[in-house]
């Protein structure tokens, strides 16, 4: 069953709190221990969040109940740049923070957009609200004339890749990293791939 919600292209600018509050629910577990305390971690993202990289699910009240970001060329949902991380960390967080977030930084491959994040609230999970996200990307990308929608799933999160797999994307490839697993608590990510 799906949820009546309407999906939004960006984001306005009394959403970005709601938008950034959402990713970091989903997200902070992973990245607490170097985008925290929670209230910096919530300036950062907001600071720096790009808001024509990410579509918004907003339910008949236009609540915000799912966001999906997404890295392009021209930036990314959640970036940001060392200015950005000394501005709200001051200059030596900044400086052990870009070097931890490093590790998570891939290339972006020609003709190609990763998926920068994805989540829904927890009273809209389980209808239909992520596919309809992901659907809205997809078909965006296609029509801006890109080849490939790329994203990676960390070990465990069985949900996502079954939403992945529905979707038609395919596994592409494993990363594993000594790094990842000091830092954030993952080792594995599953690499996937939908060709447009």
């Amino acid at each position: 069953m799906s949820r009546a919600v309407s999906i939004q292209h960006g984001i306005a600018p009394s959403q970005r709190a709601a938008a950034a509050c959402l990713y970091w629910q989903a997200f902070g577990r992973k990245l607490g221990r170097v985008m925290g305390p929670e209230r910096r971690a919530l300036a950062f993202i907001e600071r720096v969040m790009l808001p024509g990289h990410a579509f918004l699910a907003l339910d008949p009240g236009g609540q915000v109940v799912g966001v999906i970001g997404f890295r392009t060329p021209q930036g990314a949902f959640v970036g940001g740049t060392y200015e950005d991380l000394q501005a709200v960390y001051g200059r030596l967080g900044a400086l052990w923070r870009s070097r931890a977030l490093s590790v998570l930084a891939q290339d972006l491959p020609v003709g190609a957009i990763i998926v920068d994040g994805l989540v829904v609230a927890p009273e809209a999970r389980g209808q239909g609200v992520g596919a309809q996200l992901a659907e809205a990307l997809i078909g965006w990308a296609r029509g801006e004339g890109y080849r490939a929608v790329l994203l990676d799933v960390v070990e465990g999160n069985t949900q996502a890749l079954e939403l992945y797999d529905w979707l038609g994307f395919r596994r592409s490839g494993i990363r594993r990293s000594r790094l990842t697993k000091a830092i954030y608590g993952f080792r594995t990510c599953h690499e996937m791939t939908l060709p447009l």
